[in-house]
């Protein structure tokens, strides 16, 4: 037990590392805080014109998770599972910005990585698929997220088994969701922003 919290609370302090907000502000840009979505994810950071610093903050948002996951790996199975959870929950809600983070998907491929390759392969194709054919961002990580959920609970009847790693990675789905209800929202009327669009 104290070491699965220990996992939870680690991969919490690892995932609430606001990336997308220190680059952009030790390269002098615009608060990203102003701009576009508002969040401090990797798809808002592109929107002040940076694709470096998009890139750049798209792969440390995603090594923040797995990063957290295969240090917790070290306490047991059930910590790492946690620390991914936690890293996916600190970067949403970072304590530092007053719990006003990003949305989760970079953090949530880099925990799925650290799950299973397998499975963050899957879902790499997924949303690309979706980007090309869209080129919504939201809608990307939503068709992705929710096919992955799908598919682990799928495989959780189909074998009779539930471990923790299909209850994370529901858990982060839904939370995911929920963080892109403004998305969601935008999708239905049209008026959503794709992929390099600025403003």
């Amino acid at each position: 037990m104290i070491s699965s919290l220990f996992g939870l609370g680690f991969g919490y302090f690892c995932g609430s590392i606001p990336f997308g907000l220190l680059l952009t502000r030790f390269a002098g840009t615009e608060d990203i805080r102003t701009i576009g979505s508002k969040n401090i994810g990797a798809t808002n950071v592109l929107r002040t014109g940076r694709k470096d610093l998009a890139a750049a903050t798209l792969l440390l948002d995603a090594l923040k998770g797995a990063v957290a996951v295969w240090i917790a790996m070290r306490w047991g199975d059930a910590p790492a599972m946690l620390a991914g959870f936690g890293a996916f929950l600190g970067h949403c809600y970072p304590v530092w910005l007053k719990f006003q983070g990003g949305k989760g998907v970079a953090t949530w491929f880099g925990v799925l990585l650290a799950f299973s390759p397998w499975i963050f392969l899957a879902a790499g194709a997924i949303w690309l698929a979706m980007a090309l054919l869209k080129r919504y961002s939201s809608l990307s990580s939503l068709t992705s997220s929710a096919a992955i959920a799908l598919f682990e609970v799928g495989s959780g009847f189909v074998t009779g088994r539930w471990s923790m790693g299909i209850l994370v990675i529901v858990a982060m789905t839904a939370l995911l969701w929920f963080k892109h209800r403004p998305n969601i929202e935008r999708l239905l009327a049209g008026t959503e922003g794709k992929i390099g669009q600025k403003g």
